[in-house]
Formats: structure tokens, C-alpha cells, sequence
């Protein structure tokens, strides 16, 4: 399971992960895949909650050996002043910090960005909260639910007759960690490329999510349009619908460009409909949505999914089935793309994880190791700060690791 990484984009960045759960962690995890060395401080009392999240084998989830690959595990008690020191003495070395506590909670332990920037100047600091480090809404708790929630999404989020409803995923907190990745990458091109200081990369889970809102804004700035709950279609390009076959199962179907378009309308046996000029363009198509809508699925529904597939991918029109979970494990493309890692977990089982986005020519991503035991990497990381056997011995003893 453990690869060499010298050929990883990130082999010499050193990162210093100050956080729990998700937003910040998968950032972190992000940068592990690509060779940064990320030294993960987690509690030694409990270490990362993610440890008891979801599924667990043998104690452990799953959930913490996919989100914590690659990393090291360190356990600090980061409210004790030796637990501070020693994140302190880190961060010399340290090219990027990550952090998701609320606002303000850092530097009561004097280890916010003014603390740190002051010690190595050019070491960049990502913040991830749920409201930002300023603004009125600053020191409010905030998490991705929350945060989909203020960032739009939610409302748009289901049937127009039923209440909003939550994508089954933490979307907000996944989204804001990428965030923090593109920033952190940001930060050191900069400072390689123009020199100058470390950066502090402030991230908001709202932000995360209203950045990718599309034109919802612009609508109503303009027109006073407020976006409403559409099901599964998506508002205003059609038709891009989900529908029904004979056979009970559920066909996504994407004919929402012209050509596209009229593809499918052969495809489903409505030449009529291909040929129609007022239906040439989107906007015609949206006006008449709901007539689409009914004729395709009145196509659908005469024939099973197998059918459905084999006549659309025939036609060159954009299908595909919704997966489960047991679809993407027997998925050969998955297979074919390496995104099913096989891996051992510490008693020998061997597991199935999910593989490495994106996919970089040269320089791909790899899973070295799966999350560690909690403090696994305690003693090595402290002994390369300088300290002694003895010394390591003494703050396990006074509980500071």
C-alpha cells in the first residue's frame, strides 16, 4: 500500500492541520494525496470525532481511514502552553496551516494568524468557518447544513410542493475544503512566482456554497426572479429531466442542446417534434417544457432502463442510470479510471476506497496509507522538533500528548 512519492506536485510542502471533521480535514487530505507531509493535531483524549463517525470496523469508521490517508497523526492538547509550543515550533517549517475552529478560538491560545505570520512569515494560514473571520455574523456557530442553508442551495433543493430537502452528502463542507485547496495553491504560485509573504486564506462555508449558485443573483438583481424548487429538472434548459421506464427504475436524460436535441426526439419516435422550428432553441423548448416532458416519458415508460440506454447511447444523447453504492462498486469504468482503490485496513481485511481526483498526467496523486492510529506519528514528529526520549515521556505524563 505504500508508494513512493517522489514524483508527487506537493513532495516538500509541509502542512500543519489544526481541526476536526470535515471542511478543513478533507482539505488537508486533498493536499496529502499529492505528497504535501500533513501533520494532523488531534486530542489525545479522543482524537478526531470523523474516528467514530458512519460505519466503524473494529472501532475505527471508514470514513476517518479514507479523509485522513496519507496524513500523521500528532496529539497536542493545544489549550496546555507545551501543546502550544509545540505548534509553534512547527509552524517555522510549516508552508500552509489549516484550521476550522470558530472565529476567535485560536487566538485565545495565542495560535491565530498575527501569532503564527509573526513567526514564519511565510507560511499561509487556511481558515475555514461557517461565517468568515469579519462580518456581524462572524463568531456565530456555523456548519455545512447551515451554511447550505444561507448559501441558497437548500431552498432550491427538492419539489416545489414538499419542504426544502439536503443533498445526502456534507456539500457544504466538501466544497468549502476545495475552496481552501485552490487557495492554498494560489498562495504559494504567488509567493513562488512573486515573492513576498504568506497569505491568509479566509474560506466561509456560505461562501463555499453561494459561489457555485450560477445566475441565481443576477436573476434578481435584474429581474426580481427568485429561482424556486424544480424537482429533478433543472430550471430553465430543456429537456433535462429524470423519468420513468416500464420496468420501475429511473433514466437521467440530458437533450438540452439543439442538435442534441433533435437526436433525441428521433430517438423516442417524434420526428414531429425534432422538426418543430418553434422547439430549434432553448428558450422555445423551456416555453413548451412540460409537453417535452410528457413525451419523452410517455417513450420511457412503454420500455425497461436496458432499453432506454442502449437506444439514447445509440442516438449520441446524454443517459445514464441513478448509481447506488453497489452500482459504483461493479462499475467498470470506475475500475477502468482507478477510482476503487483496494487497501488493507490494520487487522488485514481488505477494503475498497474511493480513488484520487483529479487525474494528473505525471505527477498522479496516490494513497501511501490509510489514517492512522490516533498519535501514531506522536513521537517521531516530536523527536524531529529536537526533543528527547525523556522529554516526549514527560509530556505524555503531564497529558499534553
Amino acid at each position: 500500500m505504500s508508494k513512493p512519492d517522489s514524483k508527487l506536485p506537493l513532495t516538500g510542502v509541509r502542512v500543519l492541520e489544526l481541526g476536526t471533521l470535515i471542511a478543513g480535514p478533507y482539505a488537508a487530505s486533498v493536499l496529502a494525496q499529492f505528497g504535501a507531509e500533513v501533520i494532523k493535531v488531534e486530542s489525545p483524549s479522543d482524537g478526531d470525532p470523523l474516528r467514530n463517525w458512519r460505519k466503524l470496523h473494529e472501532g475505527t469508521s471508514l470514513w476517518w481511514y479514507s479523509q485522513s490517508r496519507n496524513k500523521k497523526s500528532l496529539t497536542l492538547d493545544l489549550k496546555h502552553e507545551k501543546g502550544q509550543a509545540v505548534v509553534r515550533k512547527l509552524v517555522e517549517s510549516a508552508d500552509i496551516v489549516i484550521e476550522n475552529f470558530r472565529p476567535g478560538t485560536l487566538e485565545k491560545w495565542n495560535l491565530g494568524w498575527e501569532a503564527l505570520h509573526a513567526i514564519n512569515p511565510n507560511m499561509n494560514m487556511v481558515r475555514v468557518s461557517g461565517y468568515g473571520q469579519s462580518g456581524p455574523y462572524r463568531d456565530r456557530p456555523g456548519f455545512a447544513a447551515i451554511a447550505e442553508s444561507l448559501g441558497g442551495m437548500r431552498y432550491l433543493a427538492g419539489y416545489p410542493d414538499r419542504p426544502p430537502v439536503r443533498v445526502g452528502v456534507s456539500i457544504g463542507d466538501t466544497l468549502a475544503s476545495l475552496y481552501g485547496v485552490i487557495g492554498a495553491l494560489l498562495a504559494l504560485h504567488h509567493h513562488k512566482v512573486n515573492g513576498g509573504q504568506g497569505q491568509l486564506i479566509d474560506v466561509a462555508l456560505y461562501e463555499a456554497v453561494f459561489g457555485c449558485m450560477e445566475s441565481l443573483i443576477p436573476e434578481f438583481s435584474a429581474f426580481g426572479f427568485v429561482r424556486e424548487r424544480s424537482g429533478a429538472s433543472l430550471p430553465g434548459i430543456a429537456p433535462s429531466n429524470t423519468y420513468p421506464c416500464r420496468d420501475g427504475n429511473y433514466v437521467i436524460i440530458a437533450g438540452n442542446s439543439d442538435s442534441i436535441f433533435k437526436r433525441l426526439m428521433v430517438a423516442i419516435e417524434r420526428p414531429d417534434l425534432a422538426e418543430d422550428p418553434q422547439l430549434a432553441r432553448n428558450e422555445g423548448r423551456v416555453a413548451r417544457v412540460d409537453m417535452l416532458d410528457g413525451a419523452i416519458s410517455g417513450w420511457t415508460t412503454r420500455h425497461d432502463l436496458e432499453h432506454v440506454l442502449a437506444v439514447l447511447e445509440k442516438a449520441a444523447v446524454p443517459c445514464g442510470r441513478i448509481y447506488n453504492a453497489e452500482d459504483i462498486a461493479r462499475d467498470p469504468h470506475y475500475k477502468a479510471r482507478d477510482m476503487l482503490e483496494e487497501h488493507q485496513l490494520p487487522n488485514g481485511d481488505q477494503v475498497t476506497f474511493p480513488g484520487i481526483v483529479p487525474k494528473l498526467s505525471e505527477t498522479p496523486g496516490q494513497t501511501r496509507w490509510l489514517g492512522p492510529q490516533l498519535g501514531q506519528h506522536t513521537g517521531e514528529i516530536l523527536q524531529q522538533l529536537g526533543m528527547s526520549e525523556q522529554e516526549v515521556a514527560e509530556l505524555r505524563q503531564q497529558g499534553v500528548v
